[in-house]
């Protein structure tokens, strides 16, 4: 009854944090708890009270505060000197500014919506159809959580399993950069002959050329000192986190000078909003993953689990599937905070490595992203591109079916994840 309650709170639209938190009251109520409701408020406070995790509501900071520092542009023009002159130029140039753009916000509705309000109509001009456009701009968006810093990447490793962050945030380079080579192979293939040659934009001068790239290594920067100052255990990922909102405050404020004082408590004010909304789910999820240990669930799953999978490869199958599916109706960082308690124990026990399977769960669940009818990046894109969801589906179901080939990829070729941070020290 419990499920039944939390199922149908998601179907009419009930915030994801008070759907579980009505589930777990309901639960309780018939259980042996007479102290339920001063209960779920221990066990919420316990979930967020944690140092670490402040570094979700910094990262999410640095990433406004970058996103409103003018970067777009000089991270638009570093990708082009990059691939801008290849075949589909404009399309290739879009997916690598999402590979740059994901170093800085390590969220894919940013990526999509900064991204986007430049891309779309600009590939528009160049002979691109406005629907694939926005399917591209949706798909790339993807690697935003991939690649570091991410914000789903902190929240698994800290909150759901206690894996190394260093380790997930090195493991999740490979994976990033291999799927944007295969969107840049399809592009390539059956996008090419939309940009003519009487669409093509001019060559930049070596001058102008050398300034893009110039002005595009800056903020290249800041993810580059986050993470290696956390590789060499100078900082933790909280303090780096710190580190980043301030490189953010110098480069739009002082360097670029983009960013305005009076900018500041809107974007402060986001910022807040924006670490609430993840915070909740985090404490109510913890409230309900207590329960749910203390009557021995997770225990009782695994154990019916392993009689039916004691293979490794059956068990990755069916993750790969859960997950896909759980992602089509449910928020990212909800799913994971919910499933992943459970399933992280059998894919140890399977001899699944945990770094591997922390980065194939967020790799499904941004995939997420871009499948109806709940894909947030498909809203987004088509916020922008207003072409309807109908052709943007169409359009962006070659582009699901590369990511899910990537997918496949990197769940049975564990060394795409691990080989980096085992060759940094990280595992």
């Amino acid at each position: 009854m419990a499920f039944v309650i939390l199922l149908v709170g998601l179907i009419i639209g009930v915030p994801v944090a008070f759907a579980i938190l009505a589930a777990l009251f309901y639960f309780m109520a018939v259980g042996e708890f007479p102290y339920h409701i001063r209960l779920v408020a221990t066990q919420m406070y316990g979930g967020i009270s944690s140092y670490p995790l402040l570094a979700i509501p910094l990262f999410i900071l640095a990433g406004e505060l970058m996103n409103e520092s003018g970067i777009t542009s000089r991270i638009i023009g570093f990708a082009s000197v990059l691939v801008g002159r290849l075949r589909a130029g404009l399309a290739l140039v879009n997916i690598w500014a999402s590979v740059i753009f994901a170093g800085l916000s390590g969220s894919a509705v940013a990526d999509t919506s900064a991204i986007g309000r430049v891309f779309i109509p600009e590939m528009e001009k160049r002979g691109y159809p406005r629907d694939f456009a926005a399917a591209i701009t949706a798909a790339s968006s993807v690697i935003g959580p991939i690649i570091p810093p991410s914000i789903p990447v902190i929240i698994y490793a800290l909150s759901v399993s206690g894996v190394s962050v260093p380790a997930m945030f090195l493991a999740g380079v490979v994976p990033g950069i291999l799927l944007a080579i295969f969107l840049s192979i399809y592009v390539m293939l059956f996008a090419g002959h939309y940009e003519t040659k009487a669409h093509a934009g001019s060559r930049d001068s070596g001058a102008s050329a050398g300034k893009s790239l110039l002005q595009g290594v800056i903020p290249l920067l800041m993810p580059v000192f986050v993470v290696g100052s956390i590789l060499m255990g100078v900082v933790t990922p909280t303090e780096a986190a710190s580190f980043a909102v301030a490189y953010a405050l110098i480069v739009g404020l002082f360097i670029y000078g983009e960013l305005k004082w009076s900018r500041l408590p809107i974007i402060f004010a986001n910022a807040m909003r924006d670490s609430a909304v993840i915070m909740v789910v985090i404490g109510t999820v913890s409230a309900a993953n207590w329960l749910l240990n203390y009557n021995r669930v997770p225990n009782m799953i695994t154990d019916f689990a392993l009689q039916y999978m004691s293979v490794k490869w059956m068990f990755l199958v069916a993750v790969i599937f859960l997950f896909l599916f759980v992602g089509l109706f449910l928020e990212g960082i909800a799913a994971m905070l919910v499933l992943v308690p459970i399933l992280h124990p059998i894919a140890v026990s399977l001899g699944v490595d945990p770094t591997h399977f922390g980065i194939l769960v967020i790799f499904n669940l941004m995939i997420g992203l871009i499948t109806p009818p709940l894909g947030l990046c498909l809203f987004v894109a088509d916020s922008i591109a207003n072409v309807g969801l109908g052709p943007l589906i169409r359009r962006i179901f070659p582009l699901f079916l590369v990511e899910f080939a990537v997918l496949v990829i990197i769940t049975f070729i564990p060394e795409t994840v691990i080989s980096l941070p085992k060759l940094l020290g990280a595992l």
